[in-house]
């Protein structure tokens, strides 16, 4: 690989010859491949055995691969049982287990496309609240389909800036600041960040870094936790960032617990003498990373929210819209106390126990809640395929028509799809190896597909066979 000679001669500096010799040995090298089971939809055991899973070590539920599959191919990541994230970014869980042992509400800040959330929902104790965001509209789409897929219900998307955050007076147990950064851990997969990576650039990205942080911090309750990363390698975004956050924020540094033999590596500053962790290509099994943990003083005050001309969210519960036969989708789920709010012709279930926090987020752009019950369609309500995905849905409520692979993907393609004809009429949940992918409409001579569209497989690849990364226990 072609690197920037001035980088080459910043990172050298910064690393030291024999850190540099294995970084670069590293990025000759092939990227690891590592997936994230769903332990609520499938068992690490059933990865298939030709791929000879190996555990990530600093996480349950994190496998190295041993050769990179076709995913877009599978089923089953479309249904959720697995998400495909780098080892390193899983190192998010290993943290929240060892400081978060209560219910807790937590905000991930810069979260697309997701990953980093879907480990912090797998690791948080039962009864918390996440908050995912992304401030660019696409990729917020990118963002809440991936969690809805992953299926939990505790989890707000929202497409919203760290400021508008700081407005609404919500208050978080811990706060994850995965900050946008020059993206020196990441060149070995992405040619971009190597073209774009500048000193220029590494400046531009500290400042924006510094502000995120500042706009976010007082949303952080006292003696709150806030996870400080970048996919970044230089001390400037990275150590000196955190300098800053302890100088002028009051930050207190934490330790993680790990081992010698993860291949971690601490500090590369000489100005910060404290537990931070850089996983480096070519020393751990991984691409780059750079994480602190942070806690806010239990004296500090908090904060409260600022006066505002943003709109009030269009989620909001309009009870004056609550029949139209709504009462019916409660039985779809098994939550036992749910609100239902339409947001233009979507109809989210809220569980119930969150329902105030929902609505102190009305300043926010949120653009998925709880689950994505159905839509309105003239005087029909349509399951839509986040309550298929969800892991609420209350099995049996809907008939069920389990497909095979062709089939499968021919449905996530958003073609016409047959079903046998023995199959019932209505509203059909499509499941491949017992997993839901979505719905269709079974109209005995054809099955209209439901399947959203911003969601369909694009590739008009034609698989050379079936692409199982997952085999049934």
């Amino acid at each position: 690989m072609q690197l920037p000679e001035e980088f080459i001669r910043y990172t050298r500096e910064m690393m030291g010859e024999t850190l540099w010799a294995r970084y670069s040995m590293g990025m000759e090298a092939t990227p690891p491949t590592s997936v994230r089971v769903n332990p609520w939809k499938t068992e690490a055991m059933n990865i298939h055995p030709l791929l000879e899973p190996q555990p990530v070590v600093w996480s349950p539920w994190g496998y190295y691969l041993s050769h990179r599959p076709n995913f877009t191919f599978d089923p089953l990541l479309h249904a959720g049982a697995y998400y495909v994230q780098d080892a390193a970014s899983m190192f998010v869980d290993h943290v929240i287990r060892q400081y978060v042992s209560r219910p807790v509400t937590m905000l991930d800040l810069c979260a697309a496309p997701g990953g980093k959330s879907i480990a912090a929902i797998t690791s948080l104790p039962e009864g918390s609240l996440l908050f995912a965001n992304e401030p660019m509209p696409t990729r917020a789409q990118i963002l809440s389909e991936n969690l809805q897929k992953f299926g939990h219900p505790d989890v707000v998307v929202t497409n919203s800036h760290a400021g508008d955050y700081a407005r609404t007076g919500l208050m978080f147990d811990v706060i994850l600041t995965d900050v946008p950064c020059s993206g020196e851990g990441m060149f070995r997969k992405d040619n971009g960040a190597v073209e774009e990576w500048s000193l220029q650039n590494i400046e531009k990205c500290r400042r924006l870094q510094r502000e995120i942080l500042a706009e976010i911090w007082p949303c952080l309750s006292p003696g709150g936790l806030l996870l400080y990363s970048t996919c970044t390698l230089n001390t400037r975004e990275d150590e000196e960032n955190v300098l800053w956050a302890i100088e002028e924020l009051g930050a207190r540094l934490l330790p993680v617990d790990t081992r010698e033999s993860w291949g971690i590596t601490p500090s590369l500053s000489s100005v910060l003498d404290g537990p931070v962790y850089r996983f480096i290509p070519g020393v751990t099994k991984s691409e780059g990373l750079f994480l602190a943990l942070l806690r806010k003083d239990e004296d500090a005050t908090p904060h409260t929210a600022m006066p505002s001309a943003t709109k009030k969210m269009k989620g909001k519960p309009q009870k004056g819209r609550m029949g139209g036969g709504l009462e019916m989708l409660h039985d779809w789920i098994d939550i036992k106390e749910t609100m239902l709010a339409e947001t233009g012709n979507k109809v989210f279930g809220i569980p119930a126990r969150w329902a105030a926090t929902y609505e102190a987020a009305a300043r926010l752009k949120v653009i998925h809640a709880g689950i994505c019950m159905a839509e309105r369609k003239g005087n029909d309500l349509v399951p839509h395929s986040s309550l298929a995905l969800s892991l609420a849905l209350r099995r049996g409520q809907f008939a069920e028509a389990d497909v095979d692979y062709s089939t499968a993907i021919t449905y996530l393609r958003k073609e016409a799809v047959t079903l046998p004809p023995q199959t019932l009429r209505g509203y059909v949940l499509l499941t491949y190896k017992g997993h839901p992918l979505g719905f269709v409409k079974n109209l005995q001579n054809r099955a209209n597909n439901l399947y959203p569209q911003e969601w369909r497989i694009r590739s008009t690849h034609i698989p050379d066979n079936d692409n199982e990364i997952m085999i049934q226990s």
